[in-house]
């Protein structure tokens, strides 16, 4: 089927304004793809990054649970130019006790990165019950090159952690974040 100059034209501006529209509906969700992701986490209550206002109040009165222990077992993954690791692989808390761990970074690049670690926790049925007071997980962390930091982690258990568990593990994933930073 042969078309006149003038259909040509048209349907070429036709199929060009389709495309574009295409184009920004596609950069639309992208855009919003990643705060729609934070919001069902959010919902679903999985792949928590922080606490809803980086802070948890310990509560009032809460009696330290001697009768149990925990074992919170203590895990590091680097996803970037760093080494990572807990400084303890494990630690043994009560119940309704504050307790601190800490967590060693080195940036080994000439150069200064952004990262943000994320928690995870296991099983999946503690994590409501793991409260972090303080934590290097609620801001992203601007390293210098070659800098080399200890990084605290407050936390305490709810009692109320199901009788059932006597484990816990706590892994954090470091990665680095915006990509490059200017070196200082």
């Amino acid at each position: 089927m042969s078309y006149t100059p003038k259909e040509r034209l048209r349907l070429n501006r036709s199929t060009f304004g389709k495309l574009v529209v295409v184009a920004v509906a596609m950069f639309g969700f992208g855009y919003a793809l990643v705060p729609v992701y934070r919001q069902m986490c959010e919902v679903l209550g999985i792949n928590v990054i922080t606490q809803q206002d980086g802070t948890v109040e310990r509560p009032e009165n809460t009696q330290v649970d001697t009768s149990r222990t925990i074992t919170v077992e203590l895990d590091g993954n680097a996803q970037g130019p760093w080494r990572f690791r807990p400084t303890t692989r494990s630690i043994q808390v009560h119940p309704g006790e504050l307790a601190t761990v800490v967590y060693e970074v080195v940036n080994t690049q000439a150069r200064a990165v952004k990262a943000q670690a994320i928690p995870s926790y296991a099983p999946q049925s503690a994590t409501p019950h793991f409260k972090k007071v303080e934590c290097f997980c609620f801001r992203e962390q601007l390293m210098k090159p070659n800098e080399a930091r200890q990084m605290p982690v407050v936390f305490f258990i709810d009692p109320k952690l199901p009788k059932e568990v006597k484990n816990i593990t706590l892994s954090y994933t470091f990665f680095e974040v915006s990509g490059a930073v200017a070196a200082n």
